[in-house]
């Protein structure tokens, strides 16, 4: 096999893989898959799972304020000029070399528990920025449904535009050849063209419109580009269903339990509890144990080599008590040499434990100050969690009451439309047999087209309201 001939091969392989992935990456797209594609992507779930992942953090961290520290020292010094060898006791005016070497730890036995309740307020901060992340992705599967539903929307805006233009078309050629016939008038001609245009702009107007719906649901779904997405219309039937089978005291009732944006605010609550109890552990006196070990080295430390000679008694200037003279013995001045490392590092060793104890008395009020702030923040948490409870409740009655009014409207409007067909198929007849002007004909027929635009518009906001009210009660977003 050539060379070229493999290469081809390989060109042919990718393309064909790149092709399959393009085709299937640009497939029509369910209300679900939008959803999980949604979810998967959009960049204030991520922002929003980091927060929770550094809640975390926080958690574990309070948690390991439990444990003892250990911490190591160690230190290489010269030391130039005159100064005391803290290991010789000695004067030194040249160069010292200094080392030191230490461990030392230190735990916390009582602080007016702050640090029990630090691990709880974090764990409860915690929970509530998981459910944090839940409203995040409610909010974006909401977004991601109403964008659908207004794409589902322009589509049968745009068929039911085209239907229309399709009808005053096959009209236009129809008087066309009356006009030639010399049936009727070329004016009728010219209105029914002017009936056309509209419509065709109408028609454009719409197409616009779905073309803005799909860019903005491609925008949620963080697509580059709308080329080549679309999405699956499923079948709608609104007519002869019932509008719910609960009311909405039902509804709240089961949001009120269910809700992550409640959840987080009444963990919210707790944290701001224990952030108090964690304030008013300031107040407390506190107990810590402390301990050290450490060594070191002195250029400066120096030991005797071999025993220095005898020479004798010899007064040294001092009396005793009775006024005699003291006697000292003196030795040949002895040969030294620098105290090895290991002697000294065994030699220099210190040890150190102790308990410490501190009491607060008076720190400008700043532990006073601590516990207003977290006073105000439990409050302001409590008032969180009635606030988004009342607006959730509103939320609900406004849906219910939405879905209501659009049932009836869709209801209302349907009959309208189909009393509206069968009167501009009627005028339509008398139309062709010119016992109508065309200004009847176009008004029967913009009467029909509104009326056909009011139930569109009513059944989308029955269905929208409806799925709004099926989230409520924990029901998955689908079509």
């Amino acid at each position: 096999m050539s060379l070229s001939f493999r290469i081809a091969f390989l060109l042919f392989f990718w393309v064909n893989i790149l092709f399959a992935q393009e085709q299937k990456n640009f497939s029509a797209m369910t209300l679900e898959q939008c959803i999980d594609h949604a979810l998967k992507n959009n960049i204030q779930i991520k922002q929003s799972e980091l927060n929770t992942d550094l809640s975390k953090v926080n958690l574990t961290q309070s948690q390991a304020n439990l444990l003892p520290s250990l911490n190591a020292s160690a230190s290489h010094s010269y030391n130039i000029g005159r100064t005391i060898d803290r290991f010789t006791n000695q004067f030194a005016d040249a160069q010292v070399l200094s080392q030191n070497f230490g461990l030392s730890t230190d735990v916390t036995l009582f602080s007016g528990l702050q640090n029990i309740n630090t691990i709880q307020q974090n764990r409860y901060t915690y929970l509530a920025s998981k459910y944090d992340v839940d409203k995040m992705k409610n909010d974006v599967a909401l977004n991601i449904a109403t964008a659908y539903l207004q794409v589902l929307y322009a589509m049968e805006a745009v068929d039911n535009s085209k239907n229309q233009m399709g009808i005053t078309a096959a009209q236009v050629e129809r008087t066309k050849k009356l006009v030639e016939a010399g049936s009727v008038a070329n004016g009728t001609l010219l209105d029914i063209k002017a009936q056309l245009a509209q419509e065709e702009l109408n028609y454009t107007n719409s197409q616009n419109q779905l073309d803005i719906a799909y860019l903005s649901l491609a925008q949620l779904l963080n697509l580059n580009s709308t080329e080549g997405f679309s999405i699956v219309k499923p079948e709608l039937n609104v007519a002869g269903q019932a509008l719910l089978d609960v009311n909405p005291a039902q509804v709240y009732n089961s949001a009120v339990t269910a809700l992550p944006e409640i959840k987080s605010a009444e963990f919210k609550v707790k944290s701001a509890d224990k952030g108090l109890d964690v304030a008013w552990g300031g107040l407390s006196p506190r107990l810590t144990f402390s301990a050290s070990y450490g060594t070191g080295y002195s250029g400066l430390s120096q030991r005797m080599v071999g025993t220095p000679n005898f020479l004798g008694y010899g007064p040294n200037g001092d009396l005793t008590s009775s006024g005699d003279t003291v006697l000292t013995p003196y030795f040949s001045n002895p040969e030294m040499e620098k105290t090895p490392f290991t002697d000294q590092y065994n030699n220099n060793v210190n040890k150190s434990f102790g308990f410490f104890l501190t009491v607060p008395i008076f720190n400008r009020f700043q532990t006073k100050a601590s516990i207003d702030r977290a006073r105000i923040q439990k409050w302001s948490a409590q008032y969180t969690v009635e606030s988004t409870k009342l607006q959730v409740q509103k939320n609900i009655q406004q849906a219910y009451a939405d879905a209501s009014a659009g049932l009836k409207k869709y209801n209302a409007t349907l009959k309208a439309v189909e009393a509206m067909e069968e009167s501009f198929k009627y005028t339509q007849q008398k139309f062709d047999v010119g016992m109508v002007n065309t200004n009847d004909y176009n008004d029967a027929k913009n009467k029909l087209i509104k009326a056909q635009s009011d139930l569109l518009q009513a059944k989308y906001e029955f269905v929208f309201k409806t799925k709004v009210l099926d989230f409520y009660q924990g029901k998955p977003l689908k079509l």
